[in-house]
């Protein structure tokens, strides 16, 4: 009887990852102090790969001086006004497409020829069209940011369960309730994912049109570091970079954990 009664294991632990917030801590801080010591050391040249030390004191003389605050505003301008356009347009074509059959038919051929083009390379012709200020810079990162999103709407309403939405049909639900009520929940997750993919896209996109025409930005800064051999103030702005990717990704986070707590 006490065998009958004895507890199981749980195994449904599978296929349900968990969080260990010190991992990710622990590894940053024995990779930089790894890096710290191979240029205390001597192991590679400063010129070539500058310790974190370094890197951290031109930083702090940039940003006393007042050159890192106004390149870093230039650039998150220009990342949140792209993103932002480019993000709207995005859900509205995207939304479309799942929901409309004319919208898909258009739709889907449209993306399909234009995503794969990289939009870096239409910056010229950007240029062209709208300048060599803000214009083309922004019109790039929205261009980048667009058809992802496109791509990340139009598929999350397509995954939606099918027998949901005639459940709901059948209960007379009306139409737009369907959409605000099953539709958009369910296709959430998967747009909130495109955001993730958007965001870096942004950066990588607002660095290389500053690295191509712009006084002032994070790849602005990147290319004349590179162009005086400064790597320590090069490797800086790289820093930076990486630290809006990590905000932007914890921003992600909370709205994902706002939008889907319902999960």
């Amino acid at each position: 009887m006490a065998e009958a009664l004895q507890e199981l294991r749980f195994r449904g632990g599978g296929f349900a990852p968990g969080r260990k917030r010190w991992a990710a801590l622990v590894f940053f801080v024995l990779l930089i102090g790894l890096w710290q010591m191979a240029g205390t050391r001597g192991w590679v040249s400063p010129l070539f790969l500058p310790s974190p030390a370094a890197i951290a004191s031109a930083l702090y003389a940039e940003a006393i001086q007042g050159n890192l605050w106004t390149h870093l505003v230039a650039s998150l301008q220009r990342v949140a006004l792209g993103w932002l356009v480019g993000t709207l347009a995005g859900l509205a074509l995207g939304l479309a497409m799942g929901l409309f059959t004319l919208a898909r038919s258009v739709g889907v051929p449209l993306v399909s020829a234009f995503f794969p083009i990289p939009k870096i390379a239409l910056l010229p012709l950007f240029i062209l069209w709208f300048g060599i200020g803000e214009a083309s810079k922004l019109v790039t990162i929205g261009m980048g940011v667009f058809f992802p999103t496109v791509v990340a709407a139009y598929s999350g309403v397509d995954a939606v369960p099918r027998n949901l939405v005639r459940m709901a049909q059948s209960f007379g639900v009306p139409y737009y309730a369907i959409i605000w009520k099953i539709v958009l929940p369910g296709a959430m997750a998967t747009i909130v994912a495109g955001f993730r993919i958007t965001v870096s896209m942004a950066l990588i996109l607002v660095v290389a049109a500053e690295m191509i025409g712009a006084e002032y930005g994070l790849g602005a800064f990147i290319i004349s570091a590179g162009h005086l051999m400064m790597t320590d103030r090069l490797l800086g702005g790289v820093v930076c970079l990486s630290i809006l990717g990590l905000l932007a990704g914890v921003a992600i986070t909370l709205l994902e954990r706002r939008l889907l707590h319902w999960r």
